[in-house]
């Protein structure tokens, strides 16, 4: 894009300015010692060198300080998002400075961005790798025991194949979950937004997570006995998906006897909110802002006795995101944590409540 100019004449103004004002008392002072005064030539030369002055300097800025200014404009346009290539190319010191200063600011925050991406970016490979190898030297030490000579044994075959087969699950697990977390980053996904009774599908899960919940005997319960069905519109497979992920986070994290439990409440006129709280073990509040962040562990050792892909938590913050829709986390240690999300209220049920 051609950088548009736009001269500035006030530099050179308020200096001939000042430059007429020292001529006038210099050449009446002159005038008044050699006693030849004339108040005429005084003022008329005076004009003359404002003039001459004004015409010198402006001269002398747009011919070499304006060239520079250019230049810098023209080596700051090579940068990407440079804001200065929008606005014209001017001979003010002041508006410079000021764009410049505006320009290294915005500058600085973009290499700060930059920096805590690689950050981000250094700690994410570093999780994908430990995800990945770890189910791959599992099942390729198996797979190694069999080629050995432990195949001709049956039963150690049946068993070394099982586990084998239980590590491949894992990474299919841990792809389909990437895969999934890209589709949303990128918009790639689309929701098949429908009504439904959502108290009903959190039902279902609790229907399906029973088993798995019993074992460490904890209760999954609702906060409360929904005589009548509260409908939303959303994509019903997916809010499946974020409330099975919560779910299955609270039973991990639970402690033993504990309860999880669930409440659906009006928000808005037109929105619910979905509250998944239980009594577990908690989570430490400086992990709180990096909580939906793809692998990224709470426990510093970076073992995961509880299994799973590591990406439940930003399945669930990209799914509610998509939605246009917000999560919000609050947890305390030894008390509990509380997930909670936000939903379009169906259109049927708005209609109700206005009547």
């Amino acid at each position: 894009m051609a950088i548009r100019s736009k001269k500035s004449y006030r530099f050179a103004f308020r200096s001939a300015f000042y430059i007429g004002v020292i001529s006038f008392f210099v050449i009446g002072s002159l005038l008044w010692l050699f006693n030849i005064m004339n108040w005429m030539f005084l003022a008329i030369a005076s004009l003359l060198i404002f003039i001459f002055s004004f015409g010198a300097l402006q001269f002398r800025i747009e011919r070499f300080i304006y060239r520079r200014i250019k230049k810098i404009y023209d080596d700051v346009e090579l940068l990407e998002s440079t804001p200065l290539a929008t606005n014209p190319v001017t001979t003010d010191m002041r508006t410079l400075t000021a764009e410049i200063e505006k320009f290294a600011k915005d500058k600085k925050i973009e290499i700060d961005t930059l920096k805590i991406r690689e950050e981000y970016r250094k700690d994410f490979l570093g999780n994908v790798s430990h995800e990945l190898k770890t189910p791959l030297f599992t099942a390729q030490g198996y797979l190694e025991t069999l080629l050995d000579g432990a195949i001709e044994d049956k039963n150690i075959r049946r068993k070394y194949i099982s586990r084998a087969n239980k590590a491949v699950e894992r990474l299919i697990y841990i792809v389909r979950d990437l895969d999934l977390i890209t589709k949303l980053e990128v918009g790639d996904l689309r929701l098949e937004k429908e009504n439904f009774n959502i108290v009903e599908l959190i039902q279902n899960v609790f229907d399906l997570l029973e088993m798995k919940a019993s074992k460490k005997k904890i209760v999954l319960t609702f906060d409360m006995v929904y005589p009548n069905p509260i409908m939303v519109y959303a994509d019903k497979e997916k809010i499946q998906q974020v409330l099975t992920n919560l779910l299955v986070n609270s039973i991990k994290y639970g402690n033993e006897n504990g309860t999880t439990e669930v409440s659906v409440e009006n928000l808005v006129k037109n929105k619910v909110i979905v509250r998944v709280t239980d009594n577990g073990e908690g989570i430490p509040a400086n992990h709180l802002p990096r909580l939906f962040e793809r692998f990224y562990r709470v426990d510093p050792s970076g073992s995961r006795k509880e299994g799973g892909s590591g990406l439940g938590l930003s399945i669930v913050k990209h799914v509610i995101e998509a939605h246009g829709e917000k999560i919000y986390v609050e947890s305390s240690e030894d008390v509990g944590s509380e997930f909670s999300f936000t939903l379009e209220k169906s259109k049927t049920e708005n209609t109700n409540s206005k009547k």
